[in-house]
């Protein structure tokens, strides 16, 4: 599903250089959960852009269904990252003047979706994520559990076959942090999707199939 080969990033700052990944060799497979752990710094933000094609590696290789995507050009790659990949950010980055079901739909109106298409979809989602009965307050009426729910529907308009989360409970409570592990979980077996969370969660790292570790841009095996 997802390969890594030799995968490096380095940033230039003030004239000097920054290995944040250094040589990863990993792979996911379909429908696998996958946590990466590792202290501030150790380049888990930096994997996750690279996953989801929001960054280019500065070397090796990423293949994904066996496609090595960052050999195609912009727009093709801004397409596939669109109808392939979810995203599940800490700071949900909801649109503020949209209320909930207007921020659902988005990504699957960018894509070209009809609109009643988008907005029924939009509705079933939110529903599964247990806010069928907030789907017009804007985010700044919802709670910080249900700002994040809105971005979970919102990460599976478009049917991914993908979904990468980036301490998608670091803002929340623990009770609250439950409820959105539990939606995680459950989207992962029941759905199938590929699901890759980069945490500090230990209890959320466990429930993963699979755990690794970054250190100094590095993996090292997470007991």
């Amino acid at each position: 599903m997802i390969k890594l080969e030799n995968l490096s990033k380095t940033f230039i700052k003030d004239g000097n250089k920054i290995e944040v990944l250094r040589n990863l060799n990993f792979e996911i497979k379909k429908g696998e959960s996958l946590a990466v752990l590792g202290v501030s710094g150790a380049g888990k933000s930096t994997l996750i852009h690279i996953l989801g094609t929001l960054d280019h590696p500065t070397e090796g290789h990423i293949f994904i269904n066996g496609i090595n995507v960052f050999e195609w050009e912009e727009r093709k790659i801004a397409l596939f990252r669109n109808s392939t990949i979810g995203f599940i950010f800490q700071f949900n980055n909801l649109l503020p003047e949209f209320d909930a079901l207007e921020n659902t739909m988005l990504p699957a109106l960018i894509g070209g979706l009809d609109k009643k298409e988008a907005r029924e979809k939009a509705l079933h989602l939110l529903a599964e994520v247990g806010l069928d009965n907030r789907t017009r307050h804007k985010p700044g009426e919802l709670s910080g559990g249900e700002q994040q729910r809105v971005a979970i529907a919102r990460s599976l308009i478009m049917d991914p076959e993908i979904l990468l989360a980036d301490e998608p409970t670091g803002n929340l409570d623990t009770e609250t942090g439950k409820k959105i592990e539990d939606i995680l979980v459950n989207l992962n077996e029941t759905k199938n999707i590929t699901l890759v969370v980069v945490t500090h969660n230990g209890l959320l790292a466990e429930r993963m199939s699979a755990r690794i570790g970054l250190r100094d841009g590095k993996i090292y095996d997470y007991e």
